[in-house]
């Protein structure tokens, strides 16, 4: 069977005499929850963490308890903590899924967190069980407008 070189943003399916079709691809996206968790959409895997706005509500992070790989969460459920020279927080799984990864670099540098929230500063990563839950996400314009009315 003869396959065409499938570029990044639009893969083909197999060539079928000349007849080709783009297959299904999810691009990123990133949506929010009212408690100010992100979630980084890459295919069937979340990016998770707290939303920059939270971060700098916090103060300077100083520690971060995070979930272990192999750990099921339910959307809501606390999944990891934050403690920063102002207060502790749980930290909620956006979406249900099972943790994939997590984020080692938070042990020696919390501080992460404040530098780079929705970057370096990442907790874990969920293979997610059930996408249709991104319905109770924001995106990223609703999440602006719900901080904006948040802090009016």
């Amino acid at each position: 069977m003869l396959r065409v070189a499938a570029s990044r943003f639009a893969p083909l399916a197999p060539v079928v005499g000349r007849t080709m079709r783009p297959l299904a691809v999810r691009a990123m996206a990133t949506f929010y929850t009212r408690e100010h968790e992100y979630a980084s959409i890459d295919g069937d895997v979340a990016t998770c963490g707290i939303s920059d706005h939270a971060q700098s509500q916090l103060g300077d992070v100083v520690y971060a308890s995070l979930p272990d790989v192999g750990d099921e969460f339910k959307q809501g459920d606390t999944a990891a903590s934050v403690e920063s020279v102002k207060a502790a927080s749980d930290v909620y799984a956006p979406l249900s899924g099972t943790v994939v990864e997590v984020n080692g670099a938070l042990e020696d540098e919390p501080g992460l967190i404040n530098d780079e929230a929705q970057g370096g500063g990442w907790f874990f990563k969920l293979k997610i069980t059930d996408e249709g839950e991104t319905k109770n996400l924001l995106t990223q314009d609703e999440y602006e407008k719900f901080v904006d009315e948040e802090e009016h």
